[in-house]
């Protein structure tokens, strides 16, 4: 028997954190978008205020971009541009591992879940990376990193507690960046622009999921997977000379006033969000309306990477909200490892 059937069996269910109830709570308030005020953004007193921001390029034919978005999974992407025999390479919360947690379970996610890493798996996809984006440090987003960073050589960027939480898992110290948010980082040819941003709170009590931050030391080596916090989330904007802006929120929330002016041409955005008010059409207004919005962290992450995606409950609400809010947006479902050039 293996530990995590042991644990389950033996530890009360209340004690396990349960992403599908709280997910999936989200995911079937978010199921009433098509007529739901909060949701369909008739109100438009919630929206938020729109300074002059950026101003957006008129968007060619899809492949025009020369930039190409591969989905790793959960929130997991690959952005590759430039040299075609040796692309620069951002990648955002790479987890390929996706041991098995049953956090879309009735039972949910046991917070004594051992942490493993497939480094034979993660190596049959050969990554490249320059930079490694953390949005948070939650476990399906953080433990494949130390690994990918010391193969790929790149910089890793994340908060205290991300740089903390990956030293003690055993990533190079030295290719670590803190960032705070407010950071705007120049490369060559693209910018990638670090924003604060906020996590889903969801459940009665409204509730980040395994909460707290690691400052200072490094903490003993994360074992469980309740001892990867989420040590503040991140937004990040990456753009590409003129050619294309890319936004990924870190989570199914957002602070519109980190966002507002930055009109992203591709919009990385998670489904659920039910504890925040017009979650979609005010995301949608404060962003200018993309061209395109790509939904991610949609997949049950219990099934493999190499198996179709299955949704956990919350991309349909996700794609009709997207719909209804935005009519002339492309909304772009991707599968696993499947690549799209906007």
């Amino acid at each position: 028997m293996s530990l995590l059937k042991k644990t389950r069996q033996d530890r009360p269910t209340a004690d396990r954190l349960s992403r599908r109830h709280l997910l999936a709570a989200s995911a079937t308030s978010a199921a009433t978008l098509a007529g739901a005020t909060a949701l369909t953004g008739t109100s438009p007193a919630t929206a938020a205020p729109q300074p002059a921001g950026r101003r957006r390029r008129r968007p060619g034919p899809p492949g025009s971009s020369g930039v190409r978005l591969r989905w790793l999974g959960n929130n997991g992407w690959e952005i590759s541009f430039g040299d075609p025999d040796r692309p620069t390479t951002i990648l955002i919360d790479p987890w390929i591992t996706r041991f098995h947690t049953g956090t879309y379970t009735p039972h949910g996610a046991d917070p004594a879940t051992p942490i493993t890493v497939d480094t034979g798996l993660i190596d049959s996809l050969r990554l490249r990376a320059d930079q490694i984006l953390v949005t948070h440090g939650h476990y399906d987003h953080l433990p494949d990193i130390p690994y990918l960073a010391a193969r790929t050589g790149a910089t890793v960027l994340g908060t205290e507690t991300h740089a903390n939480l990956l030293t003690a898992l055993g990533a190079p110290a030295d290719q670590l960046s803190v960032v705070r948010g407010g950071e705007d980082l120049q490369f060559d040819g693209y910018t990638i622009q670090v924003l604060n941003s906020l996590h889903s709170m969801t459940g009665p009590r409204r509730k980040v999921p395994f909460p707290g931050t690691r400052p200072g030391p490094p903490p003993p080596r994360p074992q469980v997977i309740s001892d990867l916090v989420e040590g503040g989330t991140l937004a990040y904007l990456i753009t590409i000379a003129d050619r294309l802006s890319i936004l990924d929120n870190g989570g199914a929330n957002y602070d519109a006033r980190q966002l507002a002016g930055l009109a992203p041409d591709v919009l990385l955005v998670q489904p659920g969000g039910a504890s925040v008010p017009d979650y979609v059409p005010r995301l949608l207004d404060v962003l200018d309306h993309p061209p395109y919005v790509i939904p991610t962290h949609w997949d049950d992450f219990d099934h493999p990477l190499t198996e179709p995606a299955r949704d956990w409950g919350g991309l349909t609400a996700l794609e009709t909200a997207v719909r209804q809010a935005s009519p002339s947006a492309r909304f772009v479902r991707l599968d696993h490892l499947q690549s799209f050039t906007p």
